[in-house]
């Protein structure tokens, strides 16, 4: 994908993706519902707690970038939101937009993990149905949507991720504690030597008041 999501930009779209196919009487939604769909505790990761200013400014990123689209309906007091993946995205269906929605909202997977997360949007009856729909994925004709890593670097599994975000932008940046700090040098060191120092001055004060005063 030319056009690279923000993480917030990432987190809406999925979340649009995730209620059109879980929830459809939900759908399209509000922002305030959106707001609450992308602070969900569950089926996200990271969890993240975005004010409706964020989501205001990721639901716009998305529309510049023909990935969304506002919609005034009769009898609802706010205007209301819809992804437009299967416009931008022609030739996927709704097995590769179940698999790119988890992706999107709860990072790399393995197979196994992409067919029992996205039962509630659209049931794989096997994992090779899933793989399937990946390999759609992976080779989609202007541009993979998503990424292949071999079992390897402390995974046990092949995982999948989706590359609708750049690598830095896949999850918020969490602030590096501090390195502890280094003592300047080893205190048993220290402690030692003073001691040294100070039973020589003892031993000489002691040798002192032994020797007889001079005549």
């Amino acid at each position: 994908m030319s056009d690279l999501l923000t993480f917030p930009e990432a987190r809406a779209l999925g979340c649009l993706l995730e209620k059109e196919m879980a929830t459809p009487e939900y759908y399209p939604m509000t922002v305030n519902s959106l707001v609450a769909a992308c602070n969900q505790s569950s089926n996200r990761d990271p969890v993240v707690a975005y004010e409706e200013a964020t989501v205001d400014e990721a639901l716009a990123g998305l529309r510049r970038k023909k990935l969304a689209a506002m919609l005034h309906l009769a009898g609802s007091r706010a205007p209301k939101y819809k992804h437009l993946a299967r416009e931008f995205f022609p030739g996927l269906d709704r097995p590769e937009l179940a698999i790119l929605a988890v992706l999107t909202l709860r990072g790399p997977q393995t197979v196994a993990e992409l067919r029992t997360r996205t039962e509630r949007l659209h049931p794989f009856p096997d994992a090779p149905a899933v793989e399937s729909a990946l390999d759609r994925l992976t080779t989609y004709q202007s541009g993979p949507l998503v990424s292949f890593q071999p079992p390897g670097h402390g995974r046990r599994a092949a995982t999948y991720t989706s590359l609708l975000t750049a690598p830095a932008a896949s999850a918020p940046t969490l602030s590096t504690p501090s390195a502890p700090l280094t003592p300047a040098a080893d205190w048993r060191t220290t402690i030692e030597s003073h001691l040294a120092t100070l039973e020589s001055r003892i031993a000489a004060l002691e040798q002192s008041l032994r020797s007889p005063p001079p005549s």
